[in-house]
């Protein structure tokens, strides 16, 4: 399976496509296609980059 989210980094703000209420998150580790995000509104979640791809978010 494709990892969605290989070019992402720890620090990088993100958005969750299907989960706009969530609100920004930011990359706390992106680790064998597993990758840890920090939302403001829904705490830390533990995310399967083959399943998902994260929207980079520039200058908000």
């Amino acid at each position: 399976m494709e990892d969605l989210n290989a070019f992402l980094e720890p620090g990088m703000i993100v958005r969750h496509p299907n989960q706009p209420d969530w609100g920004l998150g930011q990359v706390q580790s992106n680790i064998a296609g597993k990758i840890t995000v920090n939302f403001q509104e829904s705490g830390k979640v533990v995310l399967d980059s083959s399943r998902v791809a994260l929207m980079p978010v520039m200058n908000e």
